[in-house]
Formats: structure tokens, C-alpha cells, sequence
């Protein structure tokens, strides 16, 4: 399906791996400009390099900084110019008990799950509204909207940035400018599967058979998603063939949320 995005720029914040990049490659294969965004300059080159490995023929850059950092977002935002698709993924996410994540923690995960996406977006929307076209898609989480007792901070951030999303998209009033939101589910990205490894190797058990019991409950599809399944639906969300889908939060969660949003 040819979704209409050759020539267009799009900026993935926290892109180095997991959904982030495969969000990336979804659109580079689809023949947009795309700019990969991580901490350090090696991490985005590692990035870039895997694009470029499997389709040689794409546009693909990258752009290093923390985005926790306002001024290197500043940095950031200076070399990026304007774009026409922002997709906001950066994050952090943990299991943690409640009474012991200190006020630094819960700084620094609101900083990074809804600040760096709060100046990101502050900065590129007004051209998109002043051009009469673009596109702002969160990467959201169930966990925003069924918040887990060892994941409060996480959740409540998350709860947050849905909240930006949500009141963006009405700045959007009558243009061709949409802001929406993916929430994804149980998702087998970089960091899931490195701390699963772990875990199995700690416990002496297979891999696989952890990772089938660990995704259970309200799941319809009874597997961990894959980073490419979300990015499907993140690049649809970015074309134009997306125009009349704003203010939304998609669900690609696999079924793991039983109420109706």
C-alpha cells in the first residue's frame, strides 16, 4: 500500500531501537526523509547503519541529544528545521514499588515521558499549522489508561502526555494538521527482550516458554506485539491518507484493554 509519504520529513525522538526504530524503518520504506534521534552519536549511527543495511536506496539521518536536556532539544530542534511528521516516542519505563520511586525518579521520568515531547512539539506545530499540514503521533501505552500498581510513575506520566495529545489536537481546529495517539501494548522491543534474557538466564529457563508466560491476562493475541505491528499503524498515522483521524487514541495493544475509549 503506498501511504503517500515520499518526500516527507519525519523526526522519530528516542529512535535508536525498539518501537522508535522500527517506526523509523516503516516510513523510510515508504520513501519519507526520516531523522533517527538518540543519546549519543553512536547509538544513532549503529541506527542509521541497520536502515541503510536492509534498503540502501532510503533517506535516513540522525540527530543525537537528550532529550531530557532542554538545551540540547534546543540543539536539536536548530539542526532539525521544520518537519512535516513529529512522532514523540521517547521514554523511560520501569518496575518499580511506589513507596520507593524518591522525587528525583519521578522527575526525571516526567521530564523524559512528557517534557522532551511538551518542547519537541511547542517548537514544530506552529509551522505545521502556519503550512496547513502535518502530523503529531504519540506513542502512547495501555498503561496510561489502566495504570499498574509497579508501574505508577510510568503510568501517570504516560496518563500525562495522552493529556497533551488530547488538547493539541484541538489547536488543530479546521486545518490539515492532526495529533494523535498509539497506545501500545506488551511490545517485545530491545529492552523487553534484553530484560527477559536476563531473567531466563538467572532462572536457568527458556526464553521463549518465559516469554509465552508473561503475556497473559486480558491479551487477546497471547504474544508479546511486535515493534513492527505498532509501526504500521504509527505510519499510517502519518500520511495523509490519515486526514480524517484526529484527537484519537488508536489502540495496537493487542487486546489487553477491556473498556471502550
Amino acid at each position: 500500500m503506498n501511504l503517500d509519504l515520499a518526500g516527507k520529513k519525519v523526526f522519530i525522538s528516542g529512535s535508536t531501537q525498539g518501537i522508535g526504530h522500527a517506526v523509523a524503518a516503516a516510513c523510510a520504506a515508504e520513501g519519507a526523509s526520516v531523522v533517527i534521534n538518540g543519546r549519543t552519536d553512536d547509538r544513532v549511527t549503529v541506527a542509521v547503519d541497520r536502515i541503510l543495511a536492509d534498503a540502501p536506496d532510503t533517506d535516513v539521518s540522525g540527530i543525537a541529544a537528550d532529550l531530557s536536556d532542554p538545551a540540547q532539544v534546543d540543539d536539536l530542534l536548530e539542526s532539525l528545521g521544520e518537519v512535516d511528521v513529529l512522532v514523540n516516542n521517547a521514554g523511560v519505563f520501569d518496575v518499580a514499588p511506589f513507596a520507593q520511586v524518591d522525587d528525583d525518579e519521578w522527575s526525571r521520568y516526567f521530564d523524559l515521558n512528557v517534557m522532551a515531547a511538551v518542547r519537541l512539539s511547542r517548537r514544530l506545530l506552529p509551522g505545521m499549522l502556519e503550512r496547513n499540514q502535518g502530523r503529531i503521533i504519540f506513542l502512547g501505552t495501555e498503561s496510561a489508561v489502566d495504570v499498574p500498581a509497579d508501574m505508577i510513575h510510568y503510568g501517570a506520566t504516560k496518563a500525562a502526555a495522552l493529556a497533551v495529545a488530547n488538547g493539541l489536537a484541538k489547536l488543530t481546529r479546521g486545518t490539515g494538521v492532526t495529533v494523535n495517539t498509539v497506545l501500545g501494548g506488551p511490545t517485545y522491543s530491545d529492552g523487553v527482550a534484553a530484560a527477559v534474557e536476563n531473567i531466563a538466564a538467572l532462572q536457568d529457563l527458556d526464553v521463549d516458554q518465559l516469554k509465552g508466560s508473561l503475556v497473559r491476562g486480558t491479551s487477546l493475541l497471547q504474544r508479546f506485539i511486535r515493534p513492527e505491528e505498532i509501526a504500521h499503524l504509527v505510519a499510517f498515522l502519518a500520511s495523509p491518507l490519515s486526514s480524517a483521524t484526529n484527537g484519537a487514541a488508536l489502540r495496537a495493544d493487542g487486546g489487553v484493554l477491556t473498556t471502550i475509549l
